[in-house]
Formats: structure tokens, sequence, C-alpha cells
């Protein structure tokens, strides 16, 4: 598996069916915040994300925020969504995706699928670790001075390829 080339690739985190995730063996889910469930620079959590999360536990999927984001804003989130969350995580580093793993207190054998828009952080980060890894657009396009320039090394990566759907 190249490490950055996702395993999917889709527009958004709610075109991802949480049926399809549970009937290709996963149970657990690690969720990118900032501009994969909610645009960057937003504070309100859009209505079909929380419907989509709410779809993740219905189909029996546990699932995690994991994130760089550092302010208190992320708490309020995994608060409304009813979700742990590791924040400063510090992706692609595989520290935090332990952390994650042992909140959700991962048993021997559970596949593990790592949902975000960033190439870099969220791909390189999740194969890092062996997982499989869905790519989002981002949500908004203004973001981070940092991220805008991983992103311009993301479209040299990418190429011309597009999202499913």
């Amino acid at each position: 598996m190249p490490f950055f080339t996702p395993d999917d690739y889709l527009s958004a985190v709610t075109s991802i069916s949480p049926a399809q995730l549970r009937q290709q063996g996963f149970s657990l889910v690690l969720l990118d915040l900032d501009n994969t469930l909610v645009p960057r620079g937003s504070h309100q959590l859009p209505s079909d994300v929380r419907q989509w999360v709410a779809s993740l536990k219905q189909h029996g999927l546990r699932a995690c925020l994991l994130s760089n984001n550092w302010h208190s804003v992320v708490f309020d989130y995994a608060k409304e969504l009813e979700l742990p969350i590791v924040y400063k995580a510090m992706k692609p580093l595989p520290f935090s995706y332990s952390r994650a793993l042992k909140k959700l207190s991962r048993r021997k054998g559970e596949r593990v699928v790592a949902i975000g828009d960033q190439l870099i952080t969220d791909v390189w980060g999740a194969h890092l670790r062996g997982f499989h890894a869905i790519m989002v657009l981002p949500q908004a396009e203004k973001d981070l001075w940092h991220t805008n320039a991983l992103r311009k090394l993301e479209r040299l990566i990418i190429g011309s390829k597009q999202p499913r759907d």
C-alpha cells in the first residue's frame, strides 16, 4: 500500500456508508475534525454530520475523534457527538493513533479505518499504522497557512484524481 495514496477518496464524510464500512469488516473509525467533519472557521457542527455519526453507532461502529487541534471547541464537538477524543494528536505520528485505540478498547483483530481531509497527516498517519485510510475533500477552502502549503504538495501527489461520487 503506497503511504500517500488513500484507499478511497470521496467528496465528503457523509458520502461514506456506515453500513458498507461494517460490511467491509471495520469496527473502529478514527475521525479527523477540522475540514473533515466541520468546515475550518465554523463553530457549527453540520446536522448531516451529526446524523452520519449517529448512523456509525447504529451500525455498531465505535468512533474516536483524532485531531491535531487543541482549542476548546474540539471538546465541544466531542461532547455533542458523544465521542472520545484525542486532541493535539500530532498526526501523522503513530502514538496518537495508539491513544485513540486505547480509548476505544480495541480488541485483537478489530479492523480500523481512519478518515480525514489531508494526505500528509491523515492518510500517511493511518498507513504508518497499517490502517485503511479514506480521504475526503476539505469542507472549506480557507485553512491554516501550513495546511495550505501541505495542500500544494498533496495536489502534486494526487494529480488529477477526483473524489468518487
